[in-house]
């Protein structure tokens, strides 16, 4: 409290105790100040990116999700509920770096060449999503002063001009990893829905080719599984000849 007037008219000035007691109380917003800046500061977002696609992947080893290959889908549920607690088990799975292959044949198996096409391509669709937006929030101020090299920079302007067309590519193309395509296109100027929308439609060949191998499976020798194979092979087979050459050519110059 303030000390009574001086008999000048004036008034005294604050008592020590009440003084310690305002510097005491200054402190702790300017240390909130400067944890929050830190906590949010690129290196740490990148810092808690990599914790969750590291947690994501434990959860993964410890749960198994191929187990659905062989023990199939839980009993009490089924038809449409079942479809979309597939697609969003898929997407989050795809976040966890499971293969899409192996999900693609798993909704197959589970609910036929067309839903399961349907399911997969959701999932796809919603994994591609939440990865490209963890990628952008957490991740992107932190990795964009790094792309210094030329074929780092050249990547990222082709994302960020052509984006739908680049990442329709990137999807057609077998061999490009799910994932790394995701965080490199987050890390660029890409645009949304560019990058949702390519990514459903170049998606499409590659999982129906699985979703109709997983489904007639059981048919090793029907006409249905074998073209799915040949859909599934040459592609790849393509996309290894192409990258054989251009790692010549880049060699060669």
């Amino acid at each position: 409290m303030l000390d009574a007037p001086n008999r000048s008219g004036g008034t005294a000035t604050a008592s020590p105790r009440a003084t310690a007691t305002q510097s005491a109380d200054a402190v702790p917003p300017a240390l909130a100040v400067r944890c929050t800046r830190a906590l949010m500061s690129p290196y740490a977002r990148l810092t808690l990116l990599l914790t969750l696609l590291a947690g994501a992947g434990v959860c993964v080893l410890l749960f198994e999700p191929q187990r659905l290959l062989t023990h199939g889908w839980p009993p009490q549920l089924g038809g449409a509920a079942a479809a979309l607690v597939f697609a969003v088990a898929y997407g989050l799975c795809t976040v966890a770096f499971v293969p899409r292959p192996l999900l693609n044949l798993a909704a197959g198996a589970l609910f036929g060449s067309q839903l399961g096409l349907g399911t997969a391509l959701a999932g796809t669709v919603l994994g591609a999503g939440v990865a490209f937006g963890l990628g952008r929030v957490l991740g992107q101020d932190a990795l964009r002063p790094l792309l210094r090299g030329r074929w780092l920079r050249a990547a990222d302007g082709q994302l960020s001009r052509h984006g739908f067309r680049s990442m329709l590519a990137v999807r057609l193309f077998p061999g490009v990893p799910f994932c790394a395509a995701n965080y490199c296109a987050a890390v660029s100027r890409m645009g949304w829905l560019p990058f949702l929308v390519a990514t459903g439609l170049g998606s499409i060949p590659n999982t129906a080719a699985y979703a109709v191998a997983g489904a007639r499976a059981s048919a090793p020798t029907s006409p249905a599984f074998l073209i799915a194979l040949a859909c599934i092979a040459v592609p790849a087979l393509a996309g290894v000849v192409v990258a054989w050459r251009k790692r010549h050519h880049l060699r060669d110059r």
